[in-house]
Parts: structure tokens; sequence; C-alpha cells
């Protein structure tokens, strides 16, 4: 990364749109040269975030409706992917650095954002194994689950000329809230799922808080990236979000 990244922990829980937009926003910056990299860790809204692919499915609208139906916002996601579901109870960690030719340092950027979210459930006291589980939602090899499952923790990436962006979603609470909604969105996408592969921190250690991970988050992300504390994003920023907000939504 850049000698002084900064960090961001601003979120726009009411308006998950915006909150993935500003994601977008910085990454196009990045790209430009006119933002530093920056690391984003943060609580969401309410969200089914749709992969590029999950769109092309017959059954695209009739998943979207059942993440509505839970109050969930769908929205497509940035990076690649199928659907995962997350909200409050969750924190995002993102990753966006400038970057050279497309298609460099995948792998490492996957190893090192799997590195940190190992850290942070460490330092909680939950231990969690890489790799895909049998029948997994959003299945990858990064993804990040406890020996015996559940999976915990998913990772993304989306690079463009000039920029890459990895993502990493922590699921804390309310694991039988995600099986319910991923077993009935996998479902409206013709998708093989095993719900039960799905879960959060609190399936297995109770006494975890989502405010207890989003602490051990920032703290983890500025003793390996040493960056420069950053306040609200500049206006012109909020602003390029607030354009691209509509281009995460899905088009029925």
């Amino acid at each position: 990364m850049n000698t002084s990244p900064r960090i961001l922990t601003v979120a726009f829980p009411n308006d998950p749109a915006l909150d993935m937009a500003l994601t977008a926003a910085l990454l196009d910056e990045v790209a430009a040269g006119t933002s530093p990299d920056t690391v984003r860790v943060y609580r969401p809204g309410p969200t089914v975030a749709f992969g590029r692919m999950d769109r092309l499915a017959g059954g695209f609208a009739r998943a979207c409706e059942a993440a509505r139906a839970r109050d969930l916002t769908p929205l497509v996601r940035l990076g690649g992917g199928r659907a995962a579901a997350y909200g409050p109870d969750s924190v995002i960690v993102e990753v966006i650095r400038a970057a050279g030719r497309i298609g460099e340092g995948l792998e490492q950027r996957f190893a090192e954002l799997a590195g940190l979210l190992t850290d942070v459930l460490g330092r909680l006291g939950v231990a969690v194994e890489l790799g895909e589980l049998p029948g997994e939602y959003c299945p990858g090899r990064f993804s990040l689950h406890l020996p015996d499952g559940p999976k915990l923790a998913g990772i993304a990436q989306r690079v463009v000329a000039g920029a890459a962006l990895a993502s990493a979603v922590i699921v804390v609470d309310h694991g039988p809230a995600l099986r319910a909604v991923i077993a009935e969105v996998y479902a409206a996408l013709g998708l093989e799922v095993d719900p039960a592969t799905a879960g959060a921190i609190t399936d297995r250690y109770p006494g975890v808080g989502t405010e207890s991970v989003l602490a051990c988050a920032v703290e983890a992300v500025a003793e390996r990236y040493e960056p420069t504390v950053s306040g609200d994003p500049a206006p012109q920023l909020l602003q390029r979000a607030r354009e691209l907000a509509p281009t995460v939504e899905p088009r029925l």
C-alpha cells in the first residue's frame, strides 16, 4: 500500500445502496490517483449483495423479493461471487489500493485479507480455518469457517484499471436469520446450497459482540497498515457516491 493510507469508518446503514456506492467511488478515485489507498471498516445496513452472475438467473427477481420480504435491501455487489447476506450485526473490511496490471496480485490480496481476518477473530478467541465448505453459500477457497463449520466470513475482489478492491464480510450475530434468507434466496436463484454452512460467530461464541469485532478490526488494521486516521469523506466523494448509488441497485 502507499506509505500513508487512510482509514474510513463512516457508514450509511440506513442507505445500503449509498454505502456500497461509496466504496465504488473510492475505488474510482484510488484508480485515478485522486485519493490515497484506503482501508474501510464499518457496520453495514441490512443487505443481500448479489453477484453479477446472479442477475442472469431466471429467478433473480424472486430472489430480490425474498430479500425485501425479510427487510433486506437487494444490491449488486462490486466484487465477484454469489449472493451473500449481511447487516448491522456484521463487520465489513475493505482494502482499496492502487494496482498495476489487471490480474497481478490477486492471490496475494486474498491471502493478505484472509490473514487479517484470522488475526482479528483470533484476538477474540475465535479460531477459524481457511477453505471452502461443501455446499456453502458464496463459495470460495478463501472463506473462513469454524473447524467444523459454519462459514463466518467471505472475501471478494474487484479489479479495475489502476486499482483493486478486496472486501470481506464477517458475520457476528443472528445466524438463524442468515440461514433462513440464504435458503430462500438460493432457492429462488436455482442454486444448490446447504444453509447449515451459513452462520455467525455467536452461534458458537455467544459472548462476542459486533462492536468488539469492529474495534478489533480497526485495531488490527492500524497495526498492520499504520494508516492516517480520516474523518468523514470529502463532499465531492459523497456526491460521486450518490451518483453511483443507482448503479448498484438491481435492474429487474
